[in-house]
This record gives C-alpha cells, sequence and structure tokens, in this order.
C-alpha cells in the first residue's frame, strides 16, 4: 500500500464517490472532489494531482487487499462540444471497499426507525424502503399510530425525487408551471438545497444554475424532475434556515425591512395564540407595556397583548387577517394599513352578493 499520509483518507473518498449513482464522475472530477474535501479534512493540505487519483484507482483495482472492486468506464455527452466524455463507477450498484454487515444493535434500531416510518402517512414513497424492510423482516404496524395531514401531489414521487436530489447533491431540470399560464410549461435548471412544509404545502428552496439567484417552487406546480448527474452541483453558502427566521411561511422579499409588530388578540382567541405561536419571535408583553397600550387603546377590553418581529409578506398579512375580529394589529402603521387594506377588499367582494 502507498505510503503517502493521505493515501487512505483518499480511497474512502474515492469509494464514495465511485459508489455514487446519482453523479457522472470524469477523472477530472475525481480530481478535484478529492481536493476539495482533502481540505476540509486539513486546511494546509497541498492537494493531489490527477496522475495520483489514476495510480489510486489502478491500485484498487489490482493491488489493493479490498476484493471484488470493479470499476467500469462508461461515457455520457460531453455538453456543448458535442463529445462524449469517459466517467467512473463501481459495476456493481451498493458496492464499498468499506462495506460491512450490521451489528444486532444497528439492525435492531435501524428496524424500529423503518417501523415508524411505515405508520406516517403523507411521507414520500421513497425508493428501496419498502425494499429494506421486507429484507430486515419488519412487519407492517397492525394499526397506525402517527398521522402527518398531507396535500397529495397529483405525481407523488416529485417529492421523493426531490430529496434524493438534495441528498445526493445533484442538479435537476424542474418543468413547471404558473397558475395563471395553465398549459404553458416552463423548465428551469436549478441546484436543490431544501425542502420545506407549510401550511398544508410543500416547497422547494434552490438556486438557478445560470445566475445562482435563490428560488422558490410550490411542489403542486412541479409537473416533472429530471436528474442531470453530469452537471456539477454548487452548494449554499451558509444555512438556509437563516432565510425563515424574520418571516412567516417561505416568501422572502428582497429588501423587506423587519418590523417590531405590536397586536392585540381577545379573550376568546389568546390561549390559542399562546399554544400556537404566530411566529417564533411571539412573546407577550411585560406589564409596563401592556399598561401603556391599555390606556392608548381604551376601547380593547380584557384580551392580550403580543409582539412578533417580521418582516412583511404575503403569508404574514394572510395569517393576521385570518383571525377576523379576534385580532387587532397596532403598530406599525405599515403592517395595519395592510390588514385594513384586505378588509376592505373583502367587504367589497362580499357586497357584490349581498342581497
Amino acid at each position: 500500500m502507498p505510503q503517502n499520509k493521505n493515501a487512505m483518507s483518499r480511497y474512502k473518498i474515492l469509494d464514495e464517490l465511485l459508489s455514487n449513482r446519482y453523479h457522472n464522475y470524469s477523472l477530472d472530477d475525481l480530481t478535484e472532489e478529492v481536493n476539495n474535501r482533502l481540505s476540509e479534512i486539513d486546511a494546509d493540505s497541498d492537494g493531489v494531482c490527477r496522475r495520483t487519483i489514476e495510480k489510486d484507482i489502478e491500485y484498487l483495482e489490482y493491488k489493493s487487499p479490498f476484493e471484488g472492486v470493479d470499476i467500469e468506464r462508461y461515457y455520457v455527452d460531453g455538453g456543448s462540444d458535442g463529445r462524449k466524455k469517459m466517467r467512473l463507477r463501481y459495476a456493481h450498484p451498493g458496492f464499498s471497499i468499506f462495506s460491512k454487515p450490521l451489528t444486532d444493535d444497528e439492525e435492531y434500531l435501524l428496524k424500529e426507525a423503518l417501523s415508524m416510518l411505515g405508520q406516517f402517512d403523507g411521507l414520500p414513497n421513497l425508493e428501496g424502503l419498502e425494499g429494506l424492510r421486507l429484507r430486515l423482516g419488519v412487519k407492517q404496524p397492525g394499526r397506525q399510530i402517527v398521522s402527518f395531514t398531507k396535500n397529495p401531489l397529483e405525481n407523488s414521487n416529485i417529492l421523493g425525487m426531490l430529496f434524493t436530489a438534495i441528498s445526493q447533491r445533484q442538479a435537476v431540470e424542474l418543468r413547471y408551471h404558473k397558475f395563471d399560464a395553465t398549459g404553458k410549461g416552463l423548465s428551469t435548471i436549478v441546484y436543490p438545497y431544501l425542502l420545506k412544509e407549510y401550511n398544508r404545502r410543500w416547497y422547494l428552496l434552490g438556486a438557478a444554475e445560470d445566475n445562482l439567484k435563490l428560488l422558490n417552487f410550490s411542489l403542486d406546480r412541479i409537473d416533472d424532475v429530471v436528474p442531470l448527474p453530469s452537471h456539477r452541483y454548487i452548494d449554499y453558502e451558509g444555512d438556509l434556515n437563516e432565510r425563515f427566521e424574520d418571516i412567516v411561511g417561505v416568501t422572502l422579499l428582497d429588501g423587506s425591512l423587519l418590523y417590531e409588530i405590536y397586536f392585540w388578540v381577545s379573550d376568546v382567541s389568546k390561549d390559542y395564540v399562546a399554544t400556537k405561536p404566530i411566529h417564533e419571535s411571539q412573546r407577550t408583553l411585560g406589564e409596563a407595556k401592556t399598561l401603556e397600550l391599555r390606556e392608548k387603546y381604551p376601547r380593547l377590553s380584557g384580551g392580550r397583548f403580543y409582539r412578533i418581529d417580521c418582516k412583511e409578506n404575503y403569508e404574514l398579512i394572510r395569517e393576521l387577517s385570518s383571525f377576523g375580529k379576534e385580532l387587532v394589529v397596532l403598530e406599525p402603521t405599515v403592517i395595519q394599513d395592510k390588514i385594513w387594506e384586505r378588509v376592505c377588499d373583502m367587504e367589497k367582494e362580499y357586497m357584490k352578493v349581498r342581497k
């Protein structure tokens, strides 16, 4: 076995890359990925050249103590130049030089997890889950214990396909439509990053391949997902969940401001709002601020005052409006005006149908 200090690290990285069926790696791609991951392990790493990776692959195939290493070379379209390029991967799906049987404890925990997953109503039909359940002898539960409220999608495998693409860091082509443009199909290539559920609807957050702009897609507008294993995947730098810290729902408007929003909730709904906050920042006001608001708005009897720190978007206005007369926004005026506009628009529509 070669004695240079990164050899085993490179074998482990190559093993993971060669066993991945969701990407088409050329020798250059393998070299770049190995160097990227080595730099994550050791920031002072000088990296390795393509020739070193070639020798590593030769060693794994013909000289290593690992058994059954069979690496296939295959060709895929290279892109705009029209030339086919050679790619490498293990010939047998699921092969790994480091694979070993599960311990009894690991198998038990996996069985328990699969048994519980089988009771969840609304999870995507992820490929291989049923086969794994059968191989491990996990029985179907006699009755359902946990149930998720779900929004059934016409194409039920969309969620599972996107889940796989995100976990495997694979670019995809999305074919979708807009609700206000029926029959007009659109498509775009994205790097998928996050699946988020809100108000019984699933959303995909990803970056456009051409300009890396973050995009938000409702899954019920997606008609098809086409994996693109030959496209380079670009990770998102940072924590995507931070985008949702200051908003209700999933819509983040460019340049939106963060507001301190004060509102009153009646005795009828105050406990409901307390136990199911409108936003994570929600808190009950202290005695001094409550007294100030009581004096400022003497007609609001009883109830309770709350504050949230949010950016304005459609979901925020809809949520605050949904309580009707049981919730009144007090400050700031810009949010209060949005609620008032919504109420007035509702009144106009109802006046059209009243006799």
